[in-house]
């Protein structure tokens, strides 16, 4: 094992890592996991890859679980790149698919929740609290039951149906909120420390973004080692935009790639906007989204706790921040289908409709290298497709 300390990503507060941790003690904002890429690269090298299996625990020495201690793994990572040539009009750029939807819990939640629960089971966490907007909820149910322990998963009441059912089905409690994601996570806060949850809200422990950094390992792996010009990523809490972020700085020091980066581009949607609006207000936090609404649950966080993450990743790619309307989202995913075969979530929907905004606008240009994430898949949002679905 080569996780040396946490580290904050604000005030640089070194913490240790032996116990269970959730926020900086000193100012609460969230904790990174540092690596001794020096000691992983004796045994970890781009060739020693081309052997291993190809889920995400292929990168085990810049992953944070003792060598010695069994993942809590139900075969996550190792998704499908895909070639795009007809989606969206947008054939004069290069583009690829990154589809997420073929993890286990059919989402990209799966990679952050799979080390998450290893680490938190490690640390002797029994009783492991989410609050969810659908897919989160859904991975942690299925983790925590893979790992012997309780799942407490709290829900906004309108919660697509689909991860409501696949969160009680895998053994987890579940309480619905009237009111948004935040109230759910101000829920938890207000009971964990009587109920004896741990806390494993977004970028509120430190593992998490652990397993979404391997979007980046496995970006530059099936790309030969050669970042693309553009990254288009639905954005709601930011974990995965900032653990490839992370996961780009941890392989330059790996001599793996250069310096250059993708230009990021965050995607939100325009009923729940709280990076966009800082973006272009030039502004370092983001304040909390008004009235936050939109059929992508996964977008509809009107406050994240690592918005000064992911403002100054875009800031310092050259990228920027999109706003998509529902229809417009649920148009070109359904153009998506037909023309990819692919039924992609809206959150993923969303990044084909900003690329041919961005395209437009001239903020990306012919022939360059363009990678979409599909987050997730269209099934869990069939109301969102055709409201008759939802009842």
């Amino acid at each position: 094992m080569f996780l040396k300390r946490l580290e904050c990503s604000a005030c640089g507060l070194e913490h240790e890592w032996s116990g269970l941790q959730n926020l900086c003690h000193s100012c609460n904002k969230p904790l990174f996991a540092i690596v001794d890429l020096a000691a992983a690269s004796r045994t970890l090298t781009r060739d020693t890859l081309l052997a291993r299996g190809r889920s995400l625990w292929r990168y085990r020495e810049v992953l944070p679980l003792p060598s010695d201690v069994e993942p809590v793994s139900l075969g996550e990572g190792g998704t499908p790149l895909l070639r795009a040539s007809r989606a969206c009009g947008t054939d004069d750029v290069e583009l690829w698919i990154k589809d997420e939807s073929l993890n286990p819990t059919q989402s990209f939640k799966a990679r952050g929740m799979s080390v998450a629960v290893s680490m938190a089971k490690h640390l002797g966490a029994t009783k492991l609290a989410v609050p969810s907007a659908g897919n989160a909820g859904g991975a942690l149910a299925a983790y925590a039951a893979r790992a012997g322990v309780e799942a407490h998963i709290f829900m906004p009441r309108d919660t697509p149906p689909a991860n409501f059912v696949e969160c009680r089905e895998l053994g987890a409690h579940v309480t619905l909120i009237d009111g948004l994601i935040t109230d759910c996570g101000a829920e938890i806060a207000r009971r964990k420390a009587n109920e004896g949850w741990f806390d494993m809200s977004t970028l509120k422990e430190p593992y998490r973004v652990e397993g979404k950094k391997t979007l980046g390992y496995e970006l530059a792996e099936q790309l030969n080692w050669q970042l693309p010009d553009v990254i288009l990523y639905p954005a709601g809490g930011g974990t995965g935009l900032i653990g490839m972020w992370k996961a780009f700085d941890e392989m330059e020091a790996l001599r793996w790639i250069g310096k250059n980066r993708p230009r990021m581009f965050a995607v939100q949607a325009a009923g729940c906007a709280p990076i966009v609006r800082a973006f272009q207000a030039g502004e370092k936090t983001a304040g909390e989204f008004p009235n936050a609404h939109t059929v992508a649950s996964g977008l509809r966080v009107p406050k994240a706790i690592g918005d000064f993450l992911m403002l100054k990743i875009l800031r310092e790619s050259n990228g920027g921040a999109i706003a998509i309307d529902d229809e417009e989202m649920i148009r070109a995913g359904r153009d998506v289908g037909a023309s990819e075969g692919l039924f992609v979530c809206p959150e993923g929907a969303a990044c084909f409709a900003a690329l041919k905004m961005l395209r437009s606008a001239g903020k990306i240009a012919s022939g360059e290298r363009v990678v979409i994430f599909n987050t997730g898949s269209g099934i869990k949002y069939l109301e969102a497709y055709d409201p008759r679905s939802g009842g």
